[in-house]
């Protein structure tokens, strides 16, 4: 493969991972804004990353340093912890809600059941995903370099 063809390459995926995440950071702002997720103190929290990690992804777009590259990546550990935080909290307050229904049911029962609980329970996994997307698009600034 000759070096022009190589380049292209690098190029088009760094455009198509660059349109994912600005999208994928858009969209969840939107969403989690849209469904009301503000109303607790600990609700805004995944609000606050996302907006975050917008801003500093933006910041990279325009100017690619080290600063930026770790301020990028810091926000992308912060939306993958607060993502798993959020299972937590999700699976918690489901669980609690089946237990008030079945008082009777074992521990196991109501763990299953409160993955299909009120509260998406995996949904919060979608900030671990954007950032790995986000980290898929720091490698490819570093192939570039």
């Amino acid at each position: 493969m000759n070096k022009q063809k190589v380049e292209n390459r690098f190029y088009d995926l760094k455009y198509v991972i660059f349109c994912t995440l600005t999208f994928f950071l858009f969209g969840t702002f939107v969403e989690l804004y849209l469904i009301n997720h503000y109303t607790d103190i600990f609700q805004i929290i995944p609000i606050v990353c996302v907006a975050i990690s917008f801003f500093s992804f933006l910041v990279l777009t325009f100017r690619v340093t080290r600063l930026t590259l770790k301020l990028f990546k810091f926000t992308l550990l912060s939306n993958s912890l607060i993502g798993l935080l959020g299972v937590f909290f999700h699976l918690n307050s489901n669980y609690e809600f089946e237990k008030e229904m079945k008082p009777s049911s074992d521990s196991w029962g109501l763990f299953v059941e409160s993955f299909s609980g009120a509260l998406p329970a995996l949904a919060p996994l979608n900030l671990v995903i954007l950032s790995m997307v986000g980290y898929s698009y720091i490698l490819i600034l570093k192939q570039n370099q």
